[in-house]
């Protein structure tokens, strides 16, 4: 009998099928390395994974932003990353299998990824160029390429001759070594271009850090006074008066803290009723007059004894005088805006009374913090500081644009997804310690926490064990009435369970509702209580 081959193509067997997964691994490995390197020529900001995470954010209902940072507090934006990171090797694994079948398909699946990634960085806020496609593209086309070349390895056809007898394997046909060479070299050229991409993006921070170094914050015209020394319990467990910069709570959206050079940073102020629009750059700030105040600062995202809540010594510049000098009126002096909207350099937008940042208050663009210049994590350069508001009606960090309209207007970031256009902190108090849970041993347990009703003043703090009566706790001095007041009880425990509960009264006579809410729309309320076992 003549022999004859026959060129057929038979299905794929599972080990191809794992090794065309591990193609498209090492193609989306790649495709980020790639995008990382290009992010480092345009912005960091222009990631892919930075880009789409960004959209991510801003697309999330309230309701899981909330229980994102409620059960993973500051770490929320590395979760996100790692989920997006996640997800994309999942895909990368599929498509891959898929293109040993399929091969222009899971090349053209990551080029499609690519479009994703492109459309979400031009369309992220702060983008100002189409550029902030490339890395995307560049990633992508980098990945695709790939793919197809690696998955070509696999999928040379099988030869079966009529030679062979029945149940003799027939030759798989691929190169196996061409493969295992051009995979490891894939490999390699995609950590080295990660690596280099990272320390390119980093080295883009360099003159920002210089800046910060190089400032020295002048001495306020207007210095805090002293923090009494009654304002500090020495009990432990209890949160410090003045909360460290490096312990203070950072709630935000920004998956990349900017790294703004002070020497390039300009803020304006424009808008609605601004009859002298104007312009200041960061030494014009630094040269005037500044303040020194303690100011406790609270998130809207703070749930009932929560622990988004800080206190901090600031510097800064009187915002109403800035707006005075640009003739703003508030409302009340029949000023045209109701609103002021502050602008990050990443795009985010809040909103603040006019009324409120001139009625008197200590509102200020802040410059420094515990006597040392703005944390880049805080701010640096310049930030927003309003006593007795929440920072999501604001706190904006990385100012760099002031705009006067109303509310009727415009809706900022947080209003366009249900928050309130008006958020005045909430009379709040937290029992530090003992902590939920806790095994204390019977005898006398100091019971204390802190309480805040910034602008107001906290007037009493009351404590109530089990379901006995409220009993009046000692309040530590208190600095101002902008900051939070440390409070203690001593409680002679007895074996068992018990709930402790505390609730705070304001300057005002307004006592700590019972009844509780969520953080959304205007800020959590009711009281805090912890459960302890005494032994």
């Amino acid at each position: 009998m003549r022999n004859e081959e026959k060129d057929q193509r038979v299905r794929p067997g599972w080990p191809r099928l794992a090794l065309g997964a591990l193609s498209g691994a090492l193609a989306g490995f790649a495709a980020l390395s790639v995008a990382e390197l290009v992010a480092a020529a345009v912005r960091p900001q222009s990631s892919p994974v930075i880009a789409v995470g960004g959209a991510s954010i801003d697309a999330t209902p309230a309701p899981v932003k909330d229980w994102a940072i409620r059960h993973f507090g500051t770490n929320d934006k590395l979760v996100l990353q790692l989920g997006i990171l996640a997800v994309l090797a999942v895909l990368a694994l599929v498509l891959g299998a898929l293109a040993v079948r399929f091969r222009r398909v899971g090349a053209a699946g990551v080029l499609l990824f690519g479009v994703v990634g492109a459309a979400a960085a031009v369309a992220r806020p702060d983008s100002t160029s189409l550029t902030d496609a490339l890395p995307s593209v560049a990633g992508a086309v980098a990945g695709a390429l790939l793919l197809y070349f690696l998955v070509g390895r696999l999928t040379a056809p099988r030869l079966v001759t009529e030679e062979a007898g029945a149940g003799q394997p027939a030759s798989e046909g691929w190169d196996r070594r061409g493969f295992v060479l051009a995979a490891a070299s894939a490999a390699a050229a995609s950590a080295a271009a990660g690596a280099v991409g990272r320390s390119l993006n980093a080295s883009q921070g360099k003159n920002a850090i210089a800046s910060r170094d190089n400032v020295v914050l002048p001495t306020p015209g207007s210095p805090a006074r002293p923090v009494p020394k009654r304002a500090g319990l020495r009990i432990d467990g209890i949160s410090p008066f003045v909360t460290p910069n490096k312990d203070f709570y950072r709630v935000d959206t920004a998956l990349v803290v900017p790294k703004v050079d002070a020497t390039t940073w300009r803020l304006r102020i424009h808008g609605k009723g601004v009859p002298r629009p104007a312009s200041y750059s960061y030494d014009d700030l630094l040269h005037r007059e500044l303040i020194e105040r303690d100011i406790t600062l609270t998130c809207v995202s703070n749930e009932v004894g929560g622990p988004y809540a800080g206190n901090a010594r600031w510097t800064g510049v009187r915002l109403a005088d800035l707006l005075d000098e640009c003739g703003v009126k508030p409302p009340s002096r029949g000023g045209r805006s109701d609103q002021l909207v502050s602008r990050s350099v990443d795009g985010m937008t809040i909103g603040s009374p006019v009324e409120d940042v001139m009625d008197g208050r200590d509102a200020m663009l802040a410059l420094g913090m515990n006597g040392e210049p703005l944390p880049f994590e805080h701010g640096f350069p310049v930030r927003m500081v309003v006593p007795g508001l929440y920072g999501f009606v604001s706190a904006c960090k990385w100012i760099q644009d002031i705009e006067l309209t109303t509310f009727d207007s415009y809706d900022p970031y947080w209003v366009k997804r249900g928050w309130a256009r008006r958020a005045p902190i909430k009379t709040e108090s937290r029992i530090d310690t003992p902590k939920p849970f806790a095994r204390p041993t019977a005898g006398t347990v100091m019971v204390a926490g802190v309480a805040w009703a910034q602008h107001r003043g906290i007037d009493k703090v009351e404590v109530r064990i089990d379901d006995g009566p409220w009993q009046e706790a000692h309040l530590a001095g208190e600095d101002t009435r902008d900051t939070w007041r440390q409070w203690s009880l001593p409680w002679r425990a007895t074996k068992g369970g018990h709930t402790l509960t505390v609730r705070a009264t304001d300057r005002t006579g307004t006592v700590q509702t019972d009844r509780r809410t969520r953080t959304i729309p205007d800020g959590a309320a009711g009281w805090h209580s912890v459960v302890v076992t005494v032994d």
